[in-house]
């Protein structure tokens, strides 16, 4: 079978590795890591890997940066792969490049087509969403954005045929949306805005959404 082919549920979960980016340091919430605040019972980061696990990737890759390893101490998270990243502090954009990395790096190299790249800080956007844009995954081409009112906001899947070209784009706090601006005509769009909020925790303002 190839990728241009239909697919099984699990082969798409084989080929599609969830990359969760919670290396922030939380500098507007007075230097309280984004992945350490708390929501419904559990840790940001528990709550967005367990809605990666549920929305099904069966790998998932989680960078740490601010507080690793209060995070790596405190925090369930039981068969992820754990990515330090030390240059955190730059911005987004490193998180993203050692994300990636971690996907494809000599030792750690997991096949993985395809990234369903998600953020800590958005605990909006459950399972739901990120189950519809992972659906969208055709093969490592594929580039797929979940969208609210057709506007583009997260999660992205990231096919393995773009990394290198991401990887050299990413800088500062910017992510993929170099690269992704570059390609829009390739983009697939999912709207999402039904069953997720793309809310980011961002400010003391925003914690009003934690529960």
């Amino acid at each position: 079978m190839t990728d241009n082919e239909a697919l099984t549920e699990d082969q798409v979960g084989d080929r599609v590795a969830g990359l969760l980016l919670a290396a922030g340091g939380g500098r507007r919430l007075g230097g309280r890591p984004k992945a350490l605040l708390e929501h419904r019972g559990h840790l940001l980061v528990e709550h967005a890997v367990g809605a990666l696990r549920a929305a099904g990737c069966a790998r998932v890759h989680v960078v740490l940066g601010a507080r690793a390893e209060d995070v790596r101490a405190r925090a369930a998270l039981d068969d992820c792969v754990l990515v330090d990243n030390p240059d955190w502090e730059q911005g987004m954009g490193s998180s993203l490049r050692a994300g990636l990395h971690s996907l494809t790096g000599t030792g750690t190299g997991t096949g993985a087509r395809a990234a369903l790249v998600c953020l800590v800080d958005q605990p909006g956007i459950g399972a739901e969403a990120m189950a519809r844009v992972r659906g969208a995954y055709r093969d490592e081409t594929s580039l797929v954005s979940a969208a609210y009112a057709g506007v583009r906001g997260h999660p992205v899947l990231l096919g393995a045929a773009h990394w290198a070209g991401i990887a050299a784009t990413a800088t500062g706090d910017r992510g993929a949306r170099a690269y992704l601006r570059e390609h829009e005509a390739e983009i697939a769009l999912v709207e999402c805005g039904d069953v997720a909020r793309p809310y980011d925790i961002d400010t003391e303002a925003d914690l009003v959404h934690l529960e």
